[in-house]
């Protein structure tokens, strides 16, 4: 198979990291990420104005990409930056709008005139969809879910509930839902979703394998914007350690530290390879599979990488000030998002046939 970027994914992601650099500067991006939306407005219309939530879809559905390596360009330069915008949202539910044909939407969410998100934990269920509680009946929706990805800036949630038994998606104008929105610890924002006999309108009665293909886009998507962060932390590092002198010399030229660099650069190659090969697997079926993969391998290595470069930059790389910082607590919050590595592992087993592979 040839993983060469094609023109197509060359000029997005030329583009994005242009639009990114210019727009989201580490003093830039922790204001907005941790103030009143979470995110910048403006960088949203801008975002919207490339095209890049177009790239997210296919062009049967409205967009012009929609393949794995297409979301995996442009998360990966997102996690260049570690970019505050709900793109994370809005991609979940571009891809369930996608699956039942709701057009309307998918042009609104592309030409930036609308944002959506994807509403499907609870504090009780702990990812796991066959414990949901949330109920739909008589058009209206009851429960709560916790932990809203870009929740905080949606114009319309996505919501997974129960109704006769199956697991259902129902749309839900935020506006007439309680929600209550924070940033997370690393930036960004997302919010608790109060359903108490809120009107909704059922997108599909039985939405189980749409539901878990969205989340597997999620997860995907998270996977790149680690290999993203870590390439900068990486580069950060090393620059630290070239300008830092102990003895009269950078501390670069140790061998310890030389070799703690080299380690780690391993593993950030192979997180980036592992990327790519849940990338091209995406439209198979082994999607799940290579998808469990990749997360539950990036949660190890981002957490990794984030340790190792914190402790080579000594006490700076702590301080809000430092942009390293940022870019590790990034890395840890990716492990934990959508599944961290031991949910990822127990996936990993629940698909693989153990008796055969014996």
């Amino acid at each position: 198979m040839d993983f060469t970027p094609t023109d197509d994914r060359r000029m997005i992601a030329d583009s994005l990291r242009r639009f990114l650099s210019d727009t989201y500067p580490i003093e830039h991006r922790n204001k907005v990420a941790y103030d009143g939306a979470f995110h910048d407005p403006e960088g949203w219309a801008g975002l919207a104005e490339l095209g890049i939530m177009g790239a997210l879809v296919s062009e049967d559905d409205g967009g012009f990409g929609g393949a794995g390596f297409d979301i995996t360009t442009v998360f990966e330069e997102l996690g260049r930056k570690i970019c505050p915008e709900p793109l994370l949202a809005n991609l979940m539910a571009l891809r369930l709008y996608a699956a039942f044909g709701k057009s309307e939407r998918i042009e609104a969410i592309i030409a930036g005139s609308e944002r959506a998100a994807f509403a499907f934990d609870e504090s009780d269920s702990f990812g796991d969809l066959g414990e949901i509680s949330a109920t739909f009946e008589g058009g209206k929706l009851t429960g709560r879910k916790t932990v809203v990805y870009g929740g905080q800036a949606a114009d319309w949630i996505l919501v997974t509930a129960k109704s006769g038994g199956k697991l259902g998606l129902y749309e839900v104008k935020a506006s007439d839902a309680e929600v209550l929105a924070y940033p997370m610890i690393d930036g960004g924002g997302a919010a608790e979703v109060v359903l108490d006999g809120t009107p909704a309108e059922c997108v599909a009665e039985d939405a189980t394998d749409a539901i878990e293909a969205a989340l597997d886009a999620g997860r995907l998507a998270l996977c790149a914007e680690a290999v993203g962060a870590m390439d900068v932390l990486k580069e950060m590092t090393r620059d630290y350690l070239m300008q830092r002198q102990q003895f009269g010399r950078p501390i670069a030229l140790f061998q310890a530290l030389q070799h703690r660099l080299v380690d780690f650069s391993i593993e950030i190659e192979q997180a980036r390879s592992i990327v790519i090969h849940a990338g091209g697997k995406f439209e198979t079926e082994e999607r799940a599979l290579a998808v469990a993969k990749a997360k539950n391998l990036i949660g190890r290595a981002g957490k990794l990488v984030a340790e190792e470069a914190v402790q080579m930059h000594g006490g700076i790389g702590m301080t809000w000030e430092y942009a390293g910082s940022h870019y590790a607590k990034r890395l840890i919050m990716i492990d934990h998002q959508l599944g961290d590595t031991e949910d990822q592992l127990r996936k990993v087993m629940a698909l693989t046939d153990i008796s055969s592979a014996a």
